[in-house]
């Protein structure tokens, strides 16, 4: 990953009036481009994957509404970008996996785990049973079965797994199997949330020039993490350094960053990144902005992670530094602002004025439907742009049962629907209402997004003071 440095000379935040100035944009799915974008996902740092498929597995049975389908359990592989593999469970039953979809290491909040009070049982589980405990043999001693197999225990643990992510009523196929799940599944104590591999907190900073930007903390559980300075920054002489202010190329837990700019810089933006390889944390979760299945990590083989944080810098004026999070429990999207200059900082989302006082940090949440894909773009003066995208998806859905598996090694349709009629075919779990939902989903942030955000800001003092527009 590589850093990037743009000037904006002229175009600086300062010269942003209250009344006329940043603007942010929301688009449903899409947005128009605009001069000079900064893309700012809601991932902070850890390991991006791509989905292979289910790899070791067998069957189970879930029963739902009087109704009954047999389906796969197991594991399944990813791999990782610049290097790894990783092996998961699904902890969204209902919801299908789309092949070679990306997934990027996730904490609990924004994720369906989030108020999950079982959670931890989960982690518990991934702990204590295969493939993570692989003398099976031992396995099936503990659990009263005769024998286990890789496949049954991939699937026994899948189904343990079920009943705490999905509250599932579902049994595994295999005799041997199941009595894995019921002795995982009544032996689970509760354990906390593994830390991420690696973040930068915060992702973003910002002041003026003459200063160092920062701290930016690297929080990781890689013995040393390497720190790539921004690109051109020979030329532009920002550079990223210790608290000592000697320049930083390698990089450990707890370490402290900070961008140097020099006295004479124009106001402009840049960007660090920081990598290492590592075993990933059993239990981290991994979501896709494709609306595929959740997964959480059951193992890892060492794999390559990365994080990035941005600073941006003006002589005078309002100096925000934005960020975006996910958040579950309050079904949208934290955007925190911070504003280091000497002059309030005014954006608009949802139709409403947010003000960051000089000196003050605020965190709005803008409220989304579930499985919504979003596009925000808070604008200023020249093209200047930071870009907000993902999708929500916090909620386990009872939809239906109607899906069956796709072996990893037989071609699967990149589609999001169950087999309904005959058509596409899902990995574990089903949706056929799934473009349905994402339909009225769009309607409802289309005509309702005002009204609900109106609604939840009332209800939260703490956040910045929204004025209709």
């Amino acid at each position: 990953m590589r850093g990037v440095i743009r000037g904006r000379g002229a175009a600086r935040l300062a010269a942003v009036a209250a009344a006329s100035g940043f603007v942010a944009t929301g688009a449903l799915v899409t947005a128009g481009p605009a001069a000079a974008v900064v893309e700012t996902p809601q991932h902070r740092g850890g390991a991006t994957a791509t989905l292979g498929g289910l790899q070791t597995y067998d069957q189970a049975v879930v029963r739902e509404n009087g109704s009954s389908q047999q389906v796969p359990a197991g594991l399944f592989e990813m791999s990782v970008e610049n290097g790894g593999t990783l092996q998961t469970y699904c902890v969204d039953i209902h919801n299908p996996t789309r092949k070679d979809a990306e997934y990027q290491e996730t904490p609990w909040s924004g994720t369906s785990l989030h108020g999950n009070r079982d959670a931890g049982r989960i982690r518990w589980i991934l702990e204590h049973s295969y493939p993570q405990v692989n003398d099976l043999a031992a396995l099936a001693e503990k659990a009263g079965a005769k024998s286990l197999t890789e496949r049954t225990a991939a699937a026994g643990t899948q189904v343990a797994i079920w009943r705490y992510s999905d509250k599932a009523e579902v049994e595994a196929v295999d005799p041997q199997a199941e009595k894995l799940a019921d002795y995982l599944e009544r032996s689970a104590r509760t354990s906390a949330e593994p830390k991420a591999s690696l973040t930068l907190e915060p992702p973003a900073v910002s002041g003026h020039p003459g200063e160092r930007l920062g701290p930016v903390t690297v929080r990781t559980d890689a013995d040393a993490v390497s720190v790539t300075p921004p690109a051109d920054s020979a030329a532009s002489g920002v550079k990223v350094v210790g608290r000592d202010g000697k320049p930083v190329k390698s990089a450990g837990d707890g370490t402290r960053l900070y961008f140097e700019v020099p006295k004479d810089a124009p106001d402009g933006t840049a960007a660090l990144a920081v990598q290492a390889s590592t075993t990933v944390p059993v239990g981290r979760a991994f979501t896709s902005e494709t609306s595929s299945q959740t997964q959480i990590l059951a193992g890892s083989s060492e794999s390559t992670v990365s994080a990035a944080a941005t600073a941006d810098w003006a002589t005078e004026g309002a100096i925000p530094a934005l960020s975006a999070e996910k958040n579950c429990a309050k079904s949208g999207v934290d955007i925190t602002a911070s504003n280091k200059g000497d002059e309030p900082f005014t954006f608009r989302l949802m139709g409403f004025r947010h003000t960051i006082e000089a000196g003050t940090s605020q965190t709005v949440t803008i409220p989304l439907q579930e499985d919504q894909a979003y596009d925000f773009a808070i604008q200023g003066a020249g093209g200047f742009e930071k870009r907000f995208k993902g999708v929500l998806d916090c909620r386990i859905e009872g939809a239906a049962i109607d899906s069956r598996a796709q072996p990893a090694n037989e071609p699967s349709p990149a589609s999001a629907g169950g087999i309904a009629g005959g058509g596409d075919l899902a990995e574990t779990g089903s949706s056929g209402n799934t473009p349905l939902i994402a339909g009225v989903a769009v309607a409802f942030v289309v005509l309702g997004g005002v009204t609900v955000f109106l609604l939840r800001r009332k209800k939260d003092p703490t956040a910045a003071t929204p004025t209709e527009e």
